[in-house]
């Protein structure tokens, strides 16, 4: 099996961890350098020329977001599956509106990558709250924008970057990403969005969105300030409270841990593309998070 990468950053790195785990190691790499850095195990090609002489089985879109357009238009002439890292786009315009139909209309199997999907708590209460009274529902998520990458200027990096592609609400958009996994697409919804904060970046560093169900609302708050790193899921049935933890892969109930996995992060990646492997290429399960939802996922975060 033949895989092309395109975009090499550290997002990258995981997939290509990913499918070396699962024994795919014939992977090429669309390279803008004439001397990039080297990758063990992974072969260069410098143009879209070179494309055509090599039959892959899907491409991997892991670039900045802001060049997701122009790369999927790019490489949809060659009719492979796409698995694109999470957002599909950074913006909803007219022209990634036309791209979307396009993409549907030619019938390419896509897979948007949010791997907090495969995270063991989420999968656990996607479980418990299948037959349970939901009456309200709160998802956090901060961390410290500038401990992401370590000696590195964090104001240049894509993330802190609006005209990147960067901001709170389209990093940390696995949160909207799972409670729609999880509940399905809100009714209505509003959000605030800031960055003002003392990090002092462009991009938006403080999100709250309020998503609005037939019988309960979800509260979503993101931001890159938070210096003690937190990421919760809560759930208030008519009976108990339900917390997953997600960085200690724990839930409670009521205070009491009733759930606890071992499960690296690491291992979300893999388990993702292990999942596209069986379930998107073979057509087994094509719609799950395809570019259509994805899309509408974009609509609720942006």
């Amino acid at each position: 099996m033949k895989v092309l990468i395109i975009g090499l950053g550290s997002i990258a790195q995981k997939h290509i961890f990913s499918l070396k785990e699962l024994g795919l190691v014939d992977i090429y790499a669309l390279r803008s350098s004439k001397d990039p850095t080297s990758h063990p195990g992974v072969k260069n090609v410098f143009s879209i020329k070179e494309l055509y002489n090599i039959e892959f089985d899907f491409i991997i879109i892991s670039n900045p977001t802001s060049k997701h357009s122009e790369t999927i238009q790019e490489v949809l002439k060659f009719r492979k599956p796409l698995f694109i890292e999470k957002p599909l786009f950074s913006e909803i315009s007219e022209a990634n509106k036309k791209l979307l139909d396009n993409i549907i209309e030619v019938k390419v199997p896509t897979y948007i990558a949010c791997n907090l999907r495969f995270r063991d708590c989420l999968k656990e209460m996607k479980k418990i709250v299948r037959t349970r009274r939901v009456n309200e529902v709160n998802s956090y998520s901060g961390s410290y924008l500038p401990d992401w990458r370590p000696n590195t200027n964090y104001r240049k990096i894509y993330s802190a970057n609006r005209n990147l592609g960067g901001g709170v609400h389209l990093d940390l958009i696995h949160e909207l990403d799972y409670l729609c996994w999880i509940f399905g697409v809100p009714e209505k919804s509003s959000v605030i969005f800031k960055s003002n904060s003392s990090l002092q970046i462009d991009a938006v560093d403080y999100a709250s969105y309020n998503l609005e169900y037939e019988n309960f609302c979800a509260n979503v708050t993101l931001n890159y300030y938070r210096r003690d790193t937190k990421r919760t899921f809560e759930v208030l049935t008519s009976e108990e409270t339900f917390l997953a933890d997600i960085i200690s892969n724990k839930i409670y109930r009521n205070d009491q841990e009733i759930f606890s996995s071992e499960q690296p992060l690491i291992n979300t990646y893999v388990e993702q593309m292990e999942y596209f492997l069986n379930n998107i290429l073979t057509g087994t399960n094509p719609n799950f998070n395809s570019a259509e939802q994805a899309f509408k996922i974009l609509k609720l975060s942006l």
